[in-house]
């Protein structure tokens, strides 16, 4: 048990975002929970670069739309730690088959939700009555205010009609992280969305030769390059360390200025 640090978990760390911000959550000195689904040698080398840095990291497998995944996710995150201040909501899959939603089977759309929207939602409820109860207990008084941060997409309002059932989770999360917000604001809790752009990662690695055909700063981002992993954990750091302690419900855009709109 660390007992001076902070302690994050961070749900889908073994690989792209999820894997950046782990590590740069442990550059920053919290102790954290790396999350993953498969692939245990990825998540060994998160585990490695954070003990690296000077942190502890635990590895726990899970499921995150498995009920009984999540809660012992977090059992085995508060009897590693005692204790969890940052939730980072980032595991999701892509579409196994990107289908016109004239066509698009119900398969795909209960995949999608239930790894994308109901995972996280149902695991933002188990680690806020764990943070109530640590406040309320003053199991101690927490350094920083305790966060949920989610990590969304532009395509939470950028309609793909060959993806329909990704779209339509995350703008669920979307609206998911203002629930929580408006709930645990009493509790002194802050919950924060965090909109990725075009990230270069495995999961964009299908779509990469396309998206290089589109000119960044003329066609699809104002800023001229691919988003990085990095890019993400800077915000996720940023919102850690409370340097906006006025802000929740927020939603921060990390994608090159992709929302903007431009004549």
């Amino acid at each position: 048990m660390s007992g001076a640090k902070q302690v994050a978990l961070v749900t889908g760390a073994s690989r792209g975002i999820g894997r950046a911000i782990a590590v740069a959550l442990g550059r920053a000195g919290f102790d954290c929970v790396v999350n993953y689904a498969r692939n245990v040698a990825a998540a060994e080398e998160v585990k490695a670069l954070i003990e690296s840095a000077g942190a502890q990291a635990h590895l726990v497998q899970a499921d995150v739309s498995s009920a009984d995944d999540r809660r012992r996710l977090v059992e085995e995150t508060v009897g590693a730690f005692g204790r969890i201040d940052l939730l980072v909501n980032n595991a999701g899959v892509a579409p196994d088959v990107r289908a016109d939603i004239l066509e698009a089977g119900e398969a795909s759309f209960d995949r999608m939700i239930d790894i994308n929207l109901k995972g996280p939602y149902f695991l933002t409820q188990l680690v806020a009555r764990q943070m109530v109860a640590q406040l309320a207990a003053g199991n101690p008084p927490p350094a920083t205010v305790p966060k949920v941060v989610t990590i969304t997409s532009v395509s939470a309002y950028t309609a793909s009609v060959n993806r329909g059932d990704y779209c339509v989770a995350k703008a669920g999360l979307a609206m998911m992280t203002k629930l929580w917000a408006a709930r645990l604001a009493e509790h002194g809790i802050n919950v924060y969305e965090i909109r990725p752009g075009v990230i270069e990662t495995g999961m964009t690695g299908p779509v990469k030769a396309r998206y290089d055909k589109r000119s960044f700063g003329q066609d699809l981002t104002p800023i001229r390059r691919w988003g990085q992993g990095d890019d993400v954990a800077k915000a996720v750091v940023a919102v850690a360390t409370d340097l906006l302690p006025f802000s929740t419900g927020e939603v921060i855009n990390v994608d090159g200025g992709f929302h903007l709109r431009r004549l």
